[in-house]
C-alpha cells in the first residue's frame, strides 16, 4: 500500500462542479492499493498516517501530528500509485488492486484513521477534481513495504 501525505492548510474533492469533501489543516492522502495488500499494510499506513510527526511545534519543530494538532485527513483513492513506468512510455497498474479488493481496504483505513480524527473521503472510482494549499510544502511517501 502506498500513501502520498501533503500537509494542507485545506483540501477538497469536487465531482461534477460539488464539493464532495472538505478539510481544513490536516493531512491530505492520495491512497493507493496493491494487489498483494491486506489488513496488516492498511494497519500500518493507518498507524503512520495518525502517528506522523510533520507539524510544528510550538518550537518550530516537525514534532506533532494530525492527532495532536486536531487536524482532519481527506483520503482520495489513488491506483495510479501503483504504476509502473520503467519500461516504455505507458505506465502498466497490473499491480494496482482490482476494486473488489481495493475498496474494503480504502474503507477499512478509513475507518482506522478516523477512531483518531475526523475524517473526509473521496469517491473510489470517480473521476474527481482534487484541490489542496499545500503546507510548507510537506510531502512525505509511505509504502507499507518499506520501499521507501
Amino acid at each position: 500500500m502506498r500513501a502520498v501525505v501533503q500537509r494542507v492548510k485545506r483540501a477538497c474533492v469536487d465531482i461534477d462542479g460539488k464539493t464532495i469533501s472538505a478539510i481544513q489543516k490536516g493531512l491530505m492522502v492520495l491512497l493507493g492499493i496493491g494487489d498483494e495488500d491486506t489488513a496488516a499494510d492498511a494497519d500500518y499506513i493507518a498507524q503512520k498516517l495518525t502517528e506522523l510527526r510533520i507539524f510544528e511545534d510550538a518550537d518550530g519543530k516537525m514534532n506533532m501530528s494530525v492527532t495532536d494538532v486536531g487536524g482532519e485527513v481527506l483520503i482520495v483513492s489513488q491506483f495510479t500509485l501503483h504504476g509502473d513506468a520503467r519500461k516504455g512510455r505507458r505506465p502498466s497498474f497490473i499491480h494496482a488492486a482490482r476494486p473488489e479488493k481495493a475498496i474494503p481496504l480504502y474503507e477499512y483505513v478509513i475507518n482506522s484513521v478516523s477512531a483518531h480524527v475526523p475524517v473526509k473521503c473521496g469517491r473510489f472510482g470517480a473521476d474527481m477534481d482534487v484541490s489542496l494549499v499545500n503546507d510548507g510544502p510537506v510531502t512525505i511517501l509511505l509504502d507499507s513495504t518499506r520501499l521507501f
